[in-house]
């Protein structure tokens, strides 16, 4: 499906089959994601992930970003008997680096998994993993955990992450689809409400106050806000 991207910062564009928008919210940003009209008429379908990640409180206050990668753009690879396809959308995998630019060390891929496929990944022991299934099923660890569409699987501490696509999946998809991810734990305090996330409840006050007062400027960006 396709996505259209506004926010209060002047970003935005078109987000299409494939494609990751990578926002930093920052100091505060204002933004809308919608299909386009034409989309909703016709009655057609788009399937999307939305990941929220934590900026550590240095960062909290930072400039607004956002960041537009093209499916063609991510770094592509293949298991070594070829029956996963691994897209590296940011952080690093065996020595590929992926695009997206994070503030604390993240690794992010898309992996396709063929059925009867399993694919194990080096993964930092510093870092946290999860699987989180877009479509099909498989199992994951190696325990062989059953996995399916819409669920996650949190990893225990190791040096790598296996995922395995059953031999038969569903009439929905061929493959199986799973996005895996992770990072170095920042382990700060961390207070959230709605779409504000800050370290005290006295920040998420006063992002509350910039919000209600306009501090955060308005979508479409107004020129000299």
């Amino acid at each position: 499906g396709t996505f259209i991207h506004q926010d209060s910062n002047g970003g935005g564009g078109t987000i299409e089959n494939g494609d990751t928008q990578w926002m930093t919210a920052g100091s505060g940003l204002l933004h809308i994601e919608a299909p386009p009209e034409s989309l909703v008429q016709s009655g057609g379908l788009f399937h999307g992930l939305q990941l929220w990640v934590n900026l550590p409180k240095a960062d909290k206050m930072m400039n607004p970003r956002y960041q537009d990668i093209r499916g063609g753009e991510v770094q592509l690879l293949a298991s070594p008997d070829g029956g996963a396809l691994l897209r590296v959308i940011a952080g690093e995998l065996d020595g590929h680096q992926g695009p997206g630019i994070t503030h604390t060390p993240i690794t992010m891929i898309h992996a396709t998994v063929r059925p009867g496929a399993e694919v194990t990944l080096p993964w930092r022991e510093d870092f946290n993993g999860l699987a989180y299934v877009l479509a099909g099923r498989g199992t994951v660890g190696a325990e062989r955990r059953p996995i399916a569409m819409g669920q996650t699987a949190v990893f225990g501490a190791g040096g790598s992450l296996t995922v395995r696509a059953d031999e038969r999946q569903d009439g929905h998809t061929p493959d199986l689809e799973v996005v895996l991810l992770g990072g170095r734990p920042i382990r700060e305090p961390m207070a959230h409400y709605g779409p504000f996330v800050m370290n005290s409840q006295a920040e998420l006050k006063q992002a509350f106050e910039d919000f209600q007062a306009g501090r955060l400027g308005t979508v479409p960006a107004v020129h000299g806000m």
